[in-house]
Parts: structure tokens; C-alpha cells; sequence
């Protein structure tokens, strides 16, 4: 049992200080986590949103100090996500769908990492207002339901519109992320939630490697191999969660 609470907490850390180096809270790293060491759904969802809380914040400060955070890109997005990430956390859905449908999102996630590249800035479009409505609208929907802050689904999507490099997506992630777990944790806490009673060591812990990465990842640095090796356990997680009947 220790040693299994050892290699989940080193894990956590690789995967606060991974998702914050590009702009994310690591949700959708720490429900992949959690549901490979099999901890419950009910916990999974307010855990996971509960971490993105300091690990996105402290990605979103080092992001903005760097200068890349762009408001007119964000603020669309973010206002139209913002209740439905809301009513997202009001519902609840059984085991067997959740898992599923978390396991799909987690494959999504993996592909984030493996197959977006950076736009350069002389490719960057601009916005529009009513796309950008609808795709935060339907992201926060999403978040809420599953307990992710959205980033994962929302970074790709400003990098395939190109309107944003890879900085900016990451500075605008994370602020998404932010206010989407404010809000569905808001959410949740109207239905009763529960907490894992490690949290404090949790919350600790990703807040470290948190800071550690949105530092290094808010500056210069190579993510590659550890990026595709995140994926590796996004891919494992899914696979447990779409396949695997324990």
C-alpha cells in the first residue's frame, strides 16, 4: 500500500508539472490517473477540479508575466462556458456512462499532446465571436459533467483555428480552466460532493509541481518525450476505463 501511494504521488507531480507547462490544470491527466489506481467516480470529479483550481492559476500568472495571454480570444469563450460549466456540474450521470464518456475525452486529450504543433504567428486568423460562443458553450457543458476544466478541448481547437500560437493557447487555457472548474465545482458543491481524505497531500503536491512546470513551460522548454509519454498513460487510462470491466 505505501509504495502504491508513493508512485501516485510522484505521478501526480510529473502530471501537475506537464499539464501546467503547456497552460493546463492537468485534469484530465489526474482522472486518468485516478482511474487506473480505481478510486471512485464521485471522488474522481471534484478531485480533479479541485487540483485544476491552483494548478491552472499558477499557469495562467507565469503564462501572463511572459505576456501571451490575448483577452479577445478568451473572454467570448470563457463568458458562454462559464454556466454551462455550472449546469454541467448540476448533473449527475451513472458509473458505466461516465467512465465511458471520460474515456473518450482522455483519448482526445492524448491526441492534444501527440499531434498539435505550434502555429507560427504570421499564420494566427482572426476570431470569431459567434464560433467562439458556441465552442465555449459546448466545452463548459462538457467540463462541468465530466469534472475537467476544458483546456484539453479548447487548446486544440484554438490551435487547428489558428488563432493562437502555442503560448497563447497556453495562456488562455489556462485562465479557461480556471473559471470552468470555479464553476463546476460550483455545481457539484449544490448536489454534496466528496473528497478524497489525502487531499490536503494532493492539493500539495500538484501545487508544487505545478509551479515547477508553468515556470519552465512559461519560459523555453522542450516537453516532447514526457509530452508523449503523458499520453502513453492517457491512452492506458482510456483504454481501462472504455474496455475494462473491474
Amino acid at each position: 500500500m505505501e509504495h502504491s501511494i508513493i508512485i501516485f504521488y510522484f505521478l501526480l507531480f510529473i502530471i501537475a508539472f506537464l499539464y501546467s507547462s503547456v497552460g493546463h490544470g492537468g485534469a484530465s491527466g489526474y482522472l486518468a490517473l485516478m482511474a487506473i489506481f480505481s478510486i471512485a467516480p464521485e471522488v474522481m470529479k471534484p478531485t480533479a477540479l479541485l487540483l485544476n483550481l491552483f494548478v491552472s492559476l499558477t499557469s495562467f500568472i507565469q503564462f501572463y508575466r511572459g505576456q501571451h495571454f490575448k483577452w479577445k480570444i478568451f473572454l467570448p469563450i470563457a463568458l458562454a462556458s462559464v454556466p454551462m460549466a455550472f449546469v454541467g456540474g448540476l448533473i449527475t450521470i451513472n458509473d458505466p456512462l461516465y467512465k465511458k464518456i471520460l474515456g473518450i475525452f482522455l483519448l482526445l486529450a492524448a491526441f492534444r499532446f501527440l499531434f498539435f504543433p505550434n502555429v507560427p504567428d504570421t499564420s494566427l486568423k482572426k476570431t470569431n465571436i459567434a464560433v467562439s460562443v458556441i465552442i465555449g458553450a459546448a466545452i463548459g457543458f462538457v467540463s462541468g459533467l465530466i469534472g475537467i476544466g476544458g483546456g484539453i478541448i479548447l487548446s486544440p481547437i484554438l490551435l487547428l483555428l489558428k488563432w493562437s500560437n502555442q503560448k497563447q493557447t497556453a495562456a488562455i487555457s489556462a485562465l479557461f480552466i480556471f473559471v470552468n472548474s470555479v464553476s463546476g465545482l460550483a455545481g457539484q458543491l449544490t448536489k454534496g460532493i466528496n473528497f478524497s481524505p489525502g487531499m490536503i497531500s494532493y492539493v500539495g503536491i500538484a501545487f508544487v509541481g505545478g509551479l515547477c512546470g508553468a515556470y519552465f513551460g512559461a519560459i523555453k522548454f522542450r516537453q516532447s518525450i514526457l509530452k508523449n509519454l503523458l499520453a502513453m498513460v492517457l491512452i492506458v487510462a482510456s483504454y481501462k476505463l472504455l474496455f475494462a470491466h473491474a
